[in-house]
């Protein structure tokens, strides 16, 4: 088997798009088959190197990795389409000899006024055929003129075309609906669906699993497979993706691209995850399971034909399943630029790492996203006492009865103390406690206050320690200062007056 990924690099790679990759992917590994990575350039004035780049980027994030491509190489490229322009040449010439394509020199504003008085009277806007009889020697003479002309496949008539699409079943199409389309364009660069049936036969593709966009396409590749004695490969088509509304997922519906993805803090494990469940279960009940298992499970004829809409909640749902088995490690490193972009200025060594690993899972068991880390971490790293005062949540607090009087004891209780691991914070809130008489949350909400400067958070049994294992770090350790449950305590006090 043999099965391939084709985008334009014209833009970031789309979650739908992703999906398509992915379906590839598994499809590829599940059976030990090859997954070709080609980029269908030949669009020139919108595709860019840059775009191409995050096309790689983002297919190894996602860990989508390929036997063949334009950066892998393999026994069957060149894998940009650019780069195979002699051979669409070569095609577009045999096709012309048997006669079964023609060289077309209608203008572009020709054809666009032949397709305005076709859409107004209600007929399909398909070519109308005008140069179809014109003479080879005749259309060489102009050719050879300097007349620029492109090229078109000459669609037999009163044809039906059908195939079966693992997905849908039996689909078909009448020639009459077709139109001759354009194979080569007048400067010399294939279309899309003559470069891809190419590419496709040459390559030896077993497997075209795609969108639903391309159902239409299909009809016209087939013929040209047959026109030129290639062996047809199976066809899948995929349902689009849809957004909450149940449109096609776009930018109103917020971020669509892995990029965007990847930037909000999901993990690439997730959204592979949650790709994989859109029009396809892996059954058994099973629905939060790793790439290798989702690539043993995969089969296209599992896959169904409706449209799945792209629920971002349930997206959450899975990544928050993922940062709470993802070592802590790995999520110190991959939070520092979230943090660099809240404001804190982080370039850790090895013992800022292994803090940051040590309060991460503060924070990433009870959040959805990487982005969101900051701020549930933000009291170890931006105490100020003054600032907090000026939060009316923390002043309603403060006005509690008996919670200066906690606040003054627990200054007193750590002035003389050690820096507090849980043991000490649980001894030295029972000895507020002893000293106040106040308990539960009259007793530990102050406490809160006075340490976090916050009036929610982590449970202070993880709190506490943290904040007092990061005020023994080094100065050099590439943190922020931290500044201990003690220094804190006295300068709640003092601010508060």
């Amino acid at each position: 088997m043999r099965v391939r990924f084709a985008p334009s690099p014209s833009g970031q790679l789309h979650v739908g798009n992703a999906r398509t990759a992915l379906f590839n992917w598994l499809l590829a590994r599940g059976s030990g088959g090859a997954f070709i990575l080609r980029i269908e350039d030949t669009d020139v004035e919108r595709s860019t190197p840059e775009s191409e780049a995050t096309i790689f980027r983002d297919m190894r994030w996602l860990g989508l990795d390929w036997d063949e491509g334009p950066d892998v190489g393999g026994a069957r490229g060149p894998y940009r389409a650019s780069e195979r322009l002699h051979l669409y040449q070569s095609y577009a010439t045999e096709l012309l000899n048997a006669g079964a394509a023609y060289y077309c020199f209608c203008s572009t504003e020709r054809l666009e006024e032949e397709r305005r008085a076709a859409v107004a009277a209600g007929r399909p806007a398909l070519y109308a055929g005008t140069c179809r009889q014109i003479p080879p020697r005749e259309a060489e003479a102009r050719i050879h003129a300097g007349q620029p002309a492109a090229v078109r496949f000459r669609v037999p008539e009163n044809r039906e075309v059908v195939f079966t699409d693992v997905v849908r079943g039996d689909v078909r199409f009448h020639t009459d609906v077709i139109g001759d389309p354009v194979i080569m364009r007048p400067g010399g660069m294939p279309a899309y669906n003559f470069a891809v049936v190419i590419d496709d036969a040459l390559m030896a593709v077993t497997h075209v699993v795609r969108g639903e966009d391309h159902i239409s396409n299909t009809p016209r590749q087939i013929l040209m497979y047959e026109a030129l004695g290639f062996p047809l490969p199976e066809f899948a088509h995929l349902a689009i993706v849809l957004g909450p509304d149940h449109t096609k997922l776009s930018k109103r519906h917020g971020a669509t691209s892995v990029a965007e993805r990847r930037l909000k803090g999901y993990l690439p494990e997730a959204l592979v995850n949650y790709l994989a469940l859109i029009g396809w279960s892996p059954g058994g009940g099973d629905e939060l399971l790793p790439i290798h298992e989702l690539a043993k499970r995969f089969s296209l004829s599992d896959v169904v034909s409706a449209a799945g809409v792209f629920d971002e909640e349930k997206l959450a749902w899975v990544n928050r399943h993922y940062l709470k088995m993802a070592e802590p490690a790995r999520l110190a490193e991959l939070t520092l630029p979230f943090f660099r972009a809240a404001g804190f200025e982080m370039a850790p060594d090895a013992i800022g790492v292994e803090f940051l690993a040590s309060v991460v899972p503060v924070a990433s068991g009870v959040v959805d996203r990487l982005d969101q880390v900051p701020a549930r971490l933000s009291f170890l790293f931006a105490y100020d006492p003054a600032m907090a005062l000026t939060d009316e949540h923390v002043r309603g607090e403060m006005r509690a009865e008996g919670a200066r009087s906690v606040v003054h004891a627990l200054a007193e209780v750590l002035a003389g103390a050690p820096r507090l691991d849980r043991d000490g914070f649980r001894a030295a809130a029972n000895e507020v406690k002893a000293k106040t008489g106040q308990k539960g949350k009259a007793l530990f909400h102050p406490i809160r206050v006075a340490l976090t400067g916050r009036t929610e958070g982590p449970e202070l049994d993880l709190a506490i320690p943290a904040i007092d294992r990061g005020a023994e770090l080094p100065p050099d350790a590439g943190l922020p200062k931290i500044l201990g449950c003690r220094e804190r305590a006295a300068a709640f006090v003092q601010s508060l007056g």
